[in-house]
């Protein structure tokens, strides 16, 4: 019998690989499709609102050639749920994995200071565009990730598959991240600020959303948008915005239950 379709989206600066553990637990019952890492085809590069982004993921969907699961975590699941609002006919449901919606007057003031051009003196640009990105060796790499208090959280092994998926041989020795700093700069400062325009109507495919209790990124854009899009489809695990590194299993879990919910209001076999 063949596996469900399904596409998953990667977060901001996560290359798609870097979610093996949680894949490993969704592999039995889906066939898993990724885009290695948005952002870095030039042919779809990061604007404001991230229209390329969503074509790029648009155009995957498309060369599938049959309806797909959309589940995306952060970024991800954004630019999942603006591709499904788009091109209902490519996509079964949506699951966004911690990606809150920023609607309302704080979408408002988003667009403002975007616009000012202090964008990134308010998102994690401002840790970003500093972020360090070589080190001597492997070893070396993981030593700094993993003195990191949100990086030591993980389950074991993850920062392992972090690092075999999110690095590569530097030019003048030793290794440096594949994604790059600037990149994932330039999506953070152009975080959509039309969202409410999504929000305000009914969603053409059946969505939901599973939040980390402990998110700062949740509880800095409210949960009132997000609420409204998804309705009852809402359920919360223990952990922080990364929660698919923390607790891949459980992650899992949470996902597959989401995907046979949302099926089964469409009427869609599971």
């Amino acid at each position: 019998m063949t596996k469900p379709l399904l596409h998953f989206s990667h977060g901001n600066s996560y290359p798609a690989g870097a979610y093996s553990h949680f894949f490993d637990y969704l592999r039995a019952d889906f066939d898993i499709r990724c885009v290695d890492m948005h952002g870095h085809d030039p042919r779809y590069p990061v604007t404001d609102g991230w229209p390329e982004l969503v074509a790029e993921l648009i155009e995957q969907l498309e060369s599938y050639h049959q309806p797909a699961i959309l589940v995306g975590h952060s970024l991800g699941g954004m630019l999942s749920m603006m591709a499904a609002k788009q091109r209902p006919e490519l996509v079964r449901c949506v699951v966004m994995l911690d990606s809150p919606v920023v609607a309302g007057w704080r979408a408002w003031l988003w667009r403002i200071v975007k616009w000012l051009g202090h964008a990134d003196r308010f998102s994690p640009a401002r840790f970003s565009r500093r972020r360090r990105t070589a080190w001597p060796d492997r070893a070396a790499a993981y030593e700094h990730f993993n003195a990191k208090d949100m990086f030591a959280a993980w389950a074991p092994g993850v920062l392992d598959a972090y690092l075999e998926h999110g690095l590569k041989p530097h030019q003048d020795g030793g290794v440096e991240l594949r994604f790059s700093r600037e990149v994932e700069t330039e999506i953070y400062n152009a975080l959509p600020h039309h969202m409410g325009s999504v929000t305000g109507k009914r969603f053409p495919v059946p969505i939901g959303f599973v939040a980390g209790t402990q998110s700062v990124e949740l509880r800095q854009a409210g949960r009132g948008a997000t609420r409204q899009l998804v309705g009852d489809n809402f359920v919360e695990i223990e952990g922080g915005h990364l929660f698919p590194m923390e607790s891949p299993e459980l992650t899992a879990k949470l996902t597959r239950e989401m995907i046979e919910r949302l099926l089964k209001q469409a009427g869609q076999p599971g």
